[in-house]
């Protein structure tokens, strides 16, 4: 019979004896027991078997005796582990009679298992600040065994820092370390401990444990530098980079907590010269050390550590500087007015260049050289001054008011305020209209406006004096003379003058049939209120179509017949007369004449232009003149002793619209009529009856000059220049 039949066999039977009887046996074995130890002898006649199952391995029943015995090795621990109750259960069958048990045999535990913790050492971590009565878990030792031969307790070695505190629990027992006394890892970074566990049995056993105590280090020490002074001697103008000393300090903490960084403490320029570096507290020169500027130097030196929070301690470096001859003298000025030996004038040297020279007796001399410019500093001891003491402006009549007449300018030659000059304008005593009516000046500028227009032909000179006045202390100034000539425009045109000119008159004249050719009819006389090219007048004369009988003298207007007359010739000939001035432009006036043809020269009027003149005789025309010859030198000598009178009484005027005349004769029997801006040539006419004085300004030729001449009425008539002749009548008019 194989074993599953057995097996089955079993089974069968098992199933069939179950309800005819069933009785449980109780045993007890210890483990670790020998093998072959009998275990129950009650059994030996009822000649059982044990029923096949797990636990039917550690017994077996012996069949002779019928006693069972243990048949393999048995361990509590590894059936039950920590139950406190290990017991294992067998099924018997008897044979004779058939009969099922239940076996149960409880295994007594025995102490054959030790205490044991999980590892052989415990590292515990403990701050050098923990207080005492502080407690700190242990780890908890096991033990396989149950019931008294269990783990009981925990013992500590002996030491002065820690005790146990033992606390039981229902299934283990915990162990605590209790702090007695305060730690310093500074005295003892490490304690070594030995918590032993004990349990039960008898005899007991133990298990023990290495409890390493390191204790934590807290930043509670600051650095301490080896030495509190350091002194050191360093040669001025040391080079940059060269070492000077190293400092040191020490922190009896750990960790990153003696780590250690060097810095200089303050805020003094000296620190600016050195440099110290963090880690290794060596100080080296990164300036230039000048003895003059810091023979001695304190630092001040901070050793920190890197705790939190972190601690710091000082040290002094006093660092004497050594003298070095470096420095060349230097040489200071101080104005003394002793300096100066003689008077200065800033207008002709306005700085001085000094040189100076200092040496000192080092090894080797040195020496140095400085130059002091000393400026002159200005006084107001020049007044101003014009470029020329006679200013002459020219402005044209009939300008408009506000115009720029003309600018003046002086200068100064001291500088500054001295110099600043402001224009004024001076009234003359001996005007009558003050000088500001009629100009402004620009007190800054010097430019001069007109406020008014003027007219050359009232005014045609004015003169005044301009003040320029520096800004100094006390202010000086200085008078210029400005003369205004007012220029002539043509803003006047020619006038006829009596006897063809009168209102309400009708001009005619008469010649005779016989009349030859150059035959004199008349002469137009017209002035024009205008000066110069403006009033040089030329005459124009106008005829019926196809007569072409007279002409007229441009310059002179005198009126003659070309031809002689004939038989196809008007009895009356109408005449237009134009006579024009120079200027631009030109203007004009215009008269009518009829020239009536008689037969005979009773018929004429008689005229004084009909006296026949010899040019060679001495007439009484001739005695005439003369006469008015020494009677205008006569009074040409009383106006020039007159005109020195008044010059000596007053030297200048302020306006001036006629100057005194100066009337000269000359060899050749002319005239020169002299005004204070113009020379005048006088001299006469003898082609016509009429008596003419010729005047023009000598810097223009005699085509240009002006007429003046006097008829027999005492008119004055301004006529153009006429062809230079000896004198027969003479009348003269000067304005």
């Amino acid at each position: 019979m194989d074993v599953t039949e057995s097996y089955g066999f079993w089974i069968v039977v098992f199933l069939s004896l179950w309800k005819s009887s069933l009785g449980q046996i109780v045993y007890s074995v210890s483990e670790e027991v020998n093998k072959g130890t009998i275990s129950a002898q009650e059994l030996e006649t009822s000649m059982f078997q044990i029923m096949p199952m797990q636990s039917a391995k550690y017994f077996d029943v012996n069949v002779k005796t019928g006693s069972l015995f243990v048949k393999d090795r048995i361990d509590r621990e590894e059936l039950c582990g920590s139950n406190q109750k290990c017991a294992l259960n067998l099924e018997a069958l008897a044979q004779n009679p058939h009969r099922l048990y239940r076996l149960e045999i409880i295994i007594i535990d025995m102490n054959d298992n030790a205490p044991f913790f999980p590892d052989s050492t415990y590292i515990l971590n403990v701050t050098e600040i923990a207080n005492e009565g502080d407690r700190f878990p242990l780890p908890t030792a096991k033990d396989s065994d149950v019931g008294s031969n269990s783990l009981k307790d925990y013992n500590l070695s002996s030491n002065e820092y820690f005790s146990i505190d033992v606390h039981s629990g229902q299934k283990s027992m915990l162990a605590e370390l209790v702090l007695q006394k305060a730690l310093d890892r500074e005295k003892q970074a490490v304690i070594h401990l030995i918590l032993t566990a004990i349990d039960g049995g008898k005899p007991p056993k133990s298990g023990t444990l290495n409890v390493v105590v390191n204790v934590m280090d807290v930043n509670d020490n600051k650095p301490i530098f080896s030495k509190p002074l350091y002194k050191v001697k360093v040669k001025e103008n040391t080079p940059i980079g060269t070492k000077l000393v190293s400092v040191s300090a020490s922190d009896l903490d750990e960790g990153i907590n003696s780590e250690i960084q060097y810095s200089f403490h303050g805020n003094t320029d000296e620190i600016n010269l050195f440099n110290i570096h963090f880690n290794s507290g060596e100080i080296v020169v990164q300036g230039q050390i000048d003895y003059e500027e810091h023979p001695a130097i304190e630092l001040r030196v901070q050793a920190r550590d890197k705790g939190v929070p972190p601690k710091s301690t000082h040290c002094k470096v006093l660092i004497e500087v050594v003298d070095e001859n470096d420095n060349v003298p230097e040489i200071v000025t101080t104005p003394l007015l002793e300096m100066v030996d003689g008077p200065l004038d800033r207008e002709s040297a306005s700085l001085y260049n000094i040189t100076i020279t200092a040496a000192d007796e080092g090894t080797p001399s040195l020496s140095s050289i400085t130059v002091i410019t000393l400026h002159i500093s200005d006084v107001n001891d020049n007044a101003p001054h014009f470029s020329a003491p006679i200013i002459n402006a020219f402005l044209r009549e009939n300008g408009q008011a506000g115009g720029l007449m003309t600018k003046v300018s002086a200068d100064d030659s001291d500088t500054g305020e001295n110099a600043e000059l402001s224009y004024s304008l001076l009234d003359s005593s001996s005007s009558s209209v003050p000088i500001t009516t009629l100009i402004n000046i620009n007190s800054l500028s010097g430019e001069i406006f007109s406020l008014q227009s003027f007219n050359h032909e009232e005014t045609k000179r004015f003169q005044f004096q301009v003040m320029a006045t520096d800004s100094g202390v006390p202010p000086l100034s200085s008078n210029a003379t400005v003369n205004v000539f007012i220029l002539d425009e043509n803003d006047n045109s020619p006038v006829i003058l009596p006897s063809y000119s009168e209102p309400g008159s009708f001009n005619s004249e008469n010649i005779p049939y016989s009349a030859e050719a150059g035959y004199f009819v008349a002469k137009i006389r017209a002035v024009d209120a205008d000066s110069g090219y403006n009033a040089l007048l030329s005459y124009h004369l106008t005829e019926p179509k196809g007569t072409n009988l007279f002409r007229i003298g441009s310059s002179t207007g005198e009126i003659k017949t070309k031809r002689r007359m004939s038989d196809n010739d008007l009895k009356t000939h109408p005449l237009l007369i134009t006579v024009s001035d120079n200027g631009e432009p030109s203007l004009s006036a215009t008269m009518s004449m009829d020239v009536v043809v008689v037969e005979s020269l009773d018929d004429i009027k008689t005229s004084f232009r009909e006296v026949p003149v010899k040019e060679e005789s001495f007439s009484d025309l001739n005695l005439y003149l003369l006469i008015a010859i020494v009677s205008v030198s006569v009074i040409f000598l009383l106006s020039l002793v007159g005109l020195i009178a008044v010059k000596c009484y007053r030297t200048d005027s302020s306006f001036s619209r006629y100057s005194a005349p100066v009337i000269s004769t000359h060899p050749d029997g002319s005239w020169s009529f002299s005004k204070s801006t113009q020379q005048y040539d006088v001299c006469f006419s003898s082609d016509t009856i009429k008596s003419d004085v010729v005047v023009f300004p000598s810097p223009f030729p005699p085509a240009d000059a002006e007429l003046i001449s006097i008829n027999g009425e005492d008119t004055f008539t301004r006529t153009q220049t006429l062809p230079t002749a000896k004198v027969r009548s003479l009348g003269i008019f000067v304005e």
